[in-house]
């Protein structure tokens, strides 16, 4: 049995049904499975046990609360991007000195965040970051990483790649000794963790072997150079299947970490997101209409791009299947799945496969844990919606609807009167 399987004809979240779930709260939700988390984490802790590394998890990839307390609770750290982040993680129970700051455009009032709430690093991305933060530690002091761009073809979707030389994020490496020598001089600023990221859905461990060796090196020449180099932050990245992708083992990905780094002595730290996440989750959506065109059928749904942009924006696969099980030999047809958003892009799949379909009917679309309900919008004033985590047969609404008065009152067209 997995988090999310069918029994009795029925797709079930753990011990519970979908459909009873669904009638409850209305479509469409988020609806995650706390045995999934729990499973993925540990998985992850027990691949790399016999080395020195904390997981932070990637906040980025879902920032529900409820979320990150579970990871929080088994020990994990979290790796966050904005003072947003920050205050979620800090919330949700993540200790201080669990927390690692990272992302290009730290504004000087985030950065004076992070050390008042003495956060285990912030990594620094840029010359002008080190220069701000150089300014905000001259009496507090900062302990600091710097995230080197290695130019490393991470061989996945452009927009998600981040270690290439083109790419906006870290500091060329090829200018990392000057970097840090830099940062030495400056006073209270004290560098001692190189970090690299070369981006998400990493489904082939050369490039990370590449960009691990290449850091491993830096390491050697920073050390030569004077600097103590305490700590190194593999970043995460790290892919999940969600067609026919063949992800690493991870077992596989300890062995890559062990041979380019352990023989440094250097704590690691890694950031993992969607490979905790992202199959732990679905969304559950109802059919409005399914209907028939003059070339094409439409199956049209109450989920839209505003809900899950990943199709819209990266052209991403994710299985859609009716959550109650279809029955073999059933009459099946090409549709396009689509949401009512006023756009052609709002469209999640084209020529699947499906039953036919009455309004009222629910769908699942599978791996949807990471990147969903964190990048929703209200676009066409429509609500974000609920999340739900699962715990065994029971559920709780980790995030609840809104209202439309909430919605309408976020305007404050009083002011303007």
């Amino acid at each position: 049995m997995t988090e999310f399987d069918y029994r009795g004809g029925e797709l079930h979240a753990e011990d519970i049904a979908i459909a009873e779930i669904a009638e409850q709260i209305g479509t469409p939700f988020y609806c995650y499975s706390t045995a999934a988390l729990t499973n993925r984490y540990n998985a992850f802790k027990d691949a790399l046990a016999s080395q020195d590394i904390t997981i932070c998890y990637a906040v980025k990839a879902n920032s529900n609360q409820a979320v990150i307390k579970t990871f929080a609770d088994l020990g994990a750290g979290a790796d966050i991007v904005s003072g947003g982040e920050m205050r979620r993680a800090l919330a949700a129970g993540v200790p201080a000195d669990r927390i690692i700051f990272s992302g290009v455009g730290k504004t000087r009032d985030e950065l004076a965040y992070a050390l008042s709430e003495n956060i285990h690093k912030i990594n620094v991305e840029s010359v002008p970051e080190l220069k701000v933060l150089g300014e905000l530690a001259v009496e507090r002091g900062a302990e600091i990483g710097i995230r080197v761009n290695p130019d490393v073809d991470a061989k996945t979707h452009e927009k998600i790649s981040t270690g290439k030389a083109d790419n906006k994020f870290g500091i060329d490496i090829g200018h990392a000794r000057e970097v840090f020598a830099q940062a030495r001089a400056m006073p209270g600023i004290k560098p001692v963790s190189v970090a690299v990221h070369i981006g998400s859905q990493l489904t082939d461990l050369t490039p990370l072997r590449n960009a691990y060796r290449t850091v491993a090196e830096l390491v050697t020449a920073l050390r030569s150079d004077g600097h103590e180099i305490d700590s190194i932050d593999l970043g995460g990245g790290l892919g999940i299947r969600y067609k026919d992708e063949t992800p690493p083992a991870l077992t596989d990905y300890a062995k890559v970490v062990q041979e380019t780094t352990g023989n440094l002595g250097c704590k690691l730290f890694v950031e993992p997101g969607r490979m905790l996440v992202g199959n732990a989750g679905i969304l559950v959506t109802q059919v409005i209409y399914d209907k028939q065109g003059q070339s094409r059928r439409f199956v049209i749904v109450d989920a839209a791009m505003n809900d899950l942009v990943r199709p819209a924006m990266y052209e991403a696969y994710h299985a859609i299947e009716p959550v109650q099980e279809t029955a073999a030999g059933a009459s099946l047809t090409d549709a396009d799945i689509v949401g009512p958003i006023c756009e052609t892009g709002d469209t999640f799949a084209r020529g699947r496969a499906l039953p036919a379909l009455k309004t009222g009917d629910f769908l699942a679309f599978r791996s949807a844990g990471a990147y969903g309900a964190v990048m929703s919008s209200t676009y066409n004033s429509r609500l974000l919606v609920p999340e739900v985590l699962v715990k065994g047969n029971e559920y709780a609404v980790v995030r609840r609807r809104p209202s439309y008065d909430e919605l309408l009152k976020q305007d404050q067209l009083a002011n303007w009167q």
